[in-house]
């Protein structure tokens, strides 16, 4: 009979982690981290990982020290001699860098693709993807979550009559659309220009909005420059209100203020990455731990997952 799995956190993902264990039903293992005066550190497990199943679940948002956390870990345990290693990334950092789209720069996400097998990761767990073709970047399996699972459950709790959903670009398109399709509701696309990143020169928008409530879906918020904007440009165009939906919150910059200035009535996210701001009464918080704690039973069990794909 296979033993229970194991799991550990890095340090700055510990928030979720304890989430996820919790739902999973066993505690988080012990790792202590030995900090050198330079700020090198060393991750430690202390408890025997030898022929386990081991979880170890960081998100790679920035700064760097949190891929190198699990990078050091997964290698950790490949020394240990842990039988597989299942890096849980519910924020995959770098994945905006999914291809050359100019010349003489990195392919960053398959970077960290290469660094993650190569430090012995054996399987990889993420949710929300940037571009759903960096699955293809790893030879080693990968379980891709997606937050609509959680998501349609808080918008059906809305009860809006007029529903519309709405992308932020055309980029989006095809996750608006699954959206719009699962929902039974209209779509509409903006269509934006850039000069130069995180900055939205002009922006148009496609479809009509006027009377409608909609919901800006997208992976992620930055710098909140094009949720912002889009929605502005809505309630011009007579939507009837205007929120937005994203996975994960990078929320740099100027984006907690953008936020709470803006015509939004909220803004949803799930908590793959921490708030750096608890104060802004517009950001609502919605939990994938469940979901994660869920997933990971079911590798462990070697079952199927693809009923936890609704859309």
């Amino acid at each position: 009979m296979d033993q229970p799995a194991l799991l550990f956190s890095t340090r700055q993902s510990k928030y979720l982690a304890e989430k996820i264990a919790e739902h999973y039903g066993h505690p988080l293992g012990k790792v202590k981290f030995q900090e050198f005066s330079d700020g090198e550190y060393q991750p430690c497990f202390e408890q025997s990982i030898r022929g386990a199943r081991v979880f170890l679940i960081g998100s790679t948002f920035m700064p760097d020290i949190n891929l190198m956390e699990m990078l050091l870990m997964c290698d950790a345990a490949k020394r240990a001699s842990a039988k597989s290693i299942t890096a849980v990334i519910p924020y995959f950092g770098y994945a905006r860098q999914d291809r050359k789209d100019k010349p003489r720069v990195p392919i960053g996400a398959k970077l960290v693709a290469n660094l993650l097998s190569a430090a012995g990761a054996t399987r990889i767990m993420t949710m929300d993807l940037h571009a759903d073709q960096i699955q293809g970047f790893f030879e080693i399996p990968v379980d891709h979550i997606y937050a609509s699972t959680i998501l349609v459950d808080y918008v059906k709790k809305l009860n809006l009559k007029n529903l519309t959903i709405a992308s932020p670009d055309m980029g989006g398109a095809k996750r608006a659309n699954a959206y719009a399709s699962y929902l039974k509701s209209d779509i509409v696309i903006c269509y934006k220009e850039r000069k130069k990143a995180n900055v939205v020169d002009n922006m148009m928008l496609i479809g009509d909005v006027k009377g409608k409530d909609v919901i800006i879906v997208d992976d992620m918020v930055d710098t909140a420059g094009t949720i912002t904007k889009a929605a502005a440009l809505m309630m011009e165009k007579g939507a009837n209100s205007v929120r937005a939906m994203a996975t994960h919150a990078v929320l740099s910059g100027e984006a907690y203020n953008r936020i709470e200035n803006s015509v939004l009535e909220e803004l949803v996210v799930t908590d793959t990455i921490p708030l750096k701001r608890d104060d802004i009464s517009k950001i609502k918080v919605v939990s994938c731990a469940p979901l994660f704690a869920d997933v990971m039973h079911l590798v462990h069990a070697r079952k199927s997952i693809s009923n936890k794909f609704i859309i």
